[in-house]
């Protein structure tokens, strides 16, 4: 297993997720919404709103998933919010970086994962909208689409939550 590297931009961008006041508050309709629209979509039993912490990722929200969060070193996410794009693993057990992972291995048995950065307007990386499945399987670049599409849908409404800052362009959600 590999962990998810730092980015270099790490105290800046924890000071910006920290500013959102979302970490460990309480579930909110407005992303049950989105996490709902993307378990239904892509027909995944797992699909998600995670923020990337200093030590963990925490789920903001959480369909078919029953922990509220998971160590950041045995994250697919933490992987995610290093990238512009979609981060997509077919198939966990042909990838070196996560075929020993505990989460493959032991619950929730992680074999597919697909993830897009939540992004601020300024370029801030603070979690991602992820689907999730127990088996492999492909992911078109339609699918691909869709994702960031609502990932687009999740990042405003983190932006929401600031109201002082501008929402970021749809341009760089789909770089």
């Amino acid at each position: 297993m590999r962990a998810p590297p730092i980015p270099h931009i790490e105290p800046e961008r924890l000071r910006k997720l920290h500013d959102t006041c979302l970490l460990d508050s309480a579930a909110e309709e407005r992303f049950d919404r989105i996490t709902r629209l993307a378990q239904r979509t892509f027909d995944v039993p797992i699909a998600l709103v995670s923020l990337v912490d200093k030590d963990r990722q925490w789920f903001k929200s959480r369909q078919g998933l029953g922990v509220k969060e998971t160590p950041r070193h045995v994250s697919f996410c933490g992987h995610t919010i290093l990238g512009e794009d979609v981060f997509c693993v077919e198939d966990t057990f042909n990838d070196p970086r996560f075929d020993d992972n505990p989460l493959v291995l032991d619950g929730p048995k992680i074999r597919f994962y697909a993830g897009c950065p939540l992004r601020t307007a300024d370029g801030y990386a603070l979690g991602t909208l992820c689907v999730i499945d127990d088996k492999p399987r492909a992911f078109s670049q339609e699918d691909r689409q869709t994702l960031s599409d609502l990932a687009q849908m999740a990042a405003q409404e983190i932006q929401r939550t600031q109201p002082d800052t501008e929402l970021a362009p749809q341009e760089s959600m789909q770089r």
